[in-house]
């Protein structure tokens, strides 16, 4: 159904308005789920992208996932990788995520070695990612597993200083996020200090649930704003969360 594949980073470059994506974790579908949820999200006809990932797969469905994903919709496929297992051809694109909020050398470049003649094989459309995690009220998965300290979230000044040392290392994005099931959403005082230090785009996610959040992160200067555990519980929900978006 999906035909040549376009630049994403110069589309997000590009876009004139916020944009609204939303993240599918594998682990948490089977094929008819995932197939169902899909649907959902076509339907609604105001995601722009959709991200592929987690921070742990114990299903060995990850390529059958994205297979679906591109024979059901013509929205891009980003993969949104937990691991160097999370790679796929497939793709229109991947996030290379540095995570630059830690200091786990692993989660800075060792990964990112292995997977990069990987990507390469795949000629995947690599966007070079500033990976910040965020203290969200608990932790959470991709805390545990990447073995690092999420910035406090009232510590914005050093989510600037990170973020902006990100840009001056040549990455292409910045994405905030809070993790999956966090308690609460990054502060819009947060978003707006990173924003102010930082040139390129700006992604924003975790423990978004409600519309009226998605808007604060839009006005406080998210670029993107990502939703996954929300939407997986109440699926309905894509439209009206889209709409906040505008």
């Amino acid at each position: 159904m999906h035909s040549m594949k376009k630049a994403i980073y110069s589309q997000i470059l590009q876009s004139k308005k916020k944009q609204f994506c939303v993240l599918v974790d594998p682990d948490k579908h089977n094929d008819e789920s995932l197939k169902k949820f899909t649907h959902q999200i076509a339907q609604s006809e105001r995601v722009d992208y959709i991200l592929v990932g987690g921070s742990l797969l114990r299903k060995n469905n990850f390529e059958t996932s994205i297979t679906l994903l591109k024979s059901e919709t013509d929205i891009p496929v980003i993969l949104f990788p937990g691991s160097t297992l999370q790679i796929s051809s497939q793709a229109d694109a991947i996030l290379l995520l540095s995570l630059i909020s830690g200091r786990n050398a692993e989660m800075l470049i060792g990964n990112q070695v292995l997977a990069a003649p990987i990507i390469k094989e795949a000629q995947l459309e690599c966007i070079s990612t500033g990976y910040m995690l965020i203290h969200g009220g608990q932790t959470t998965s991709v805390q545990y597993m990447s073995n690092t300290l999420p910035i406090p979230m009232d510590k914005p000044e050093i989510a600037a200083a990170t973020a902006l040392a990100g840009q001056m290392l040549g990455l292409k994005l910045i994405y905030m996020d809070a993790g999956s099931g966090a308690c609460q959403p990054i502060t819009a005082e947060m978003i707006n200090a990173v924003k102010q230090e930082i040139e390129i785009p700006l992604i924003v996610g975790g423990g978004i649930r409600d519309a009226k959040t998605i808007r604060d992160c839009c006005k406080a200067g998210a670029q993107i704003v990502v939703v996954g555990n929300l939407l997986e519980e109440k699926p309905e929900m894509i439209r009206q969360l889209a709409d906040a978006i505008d």
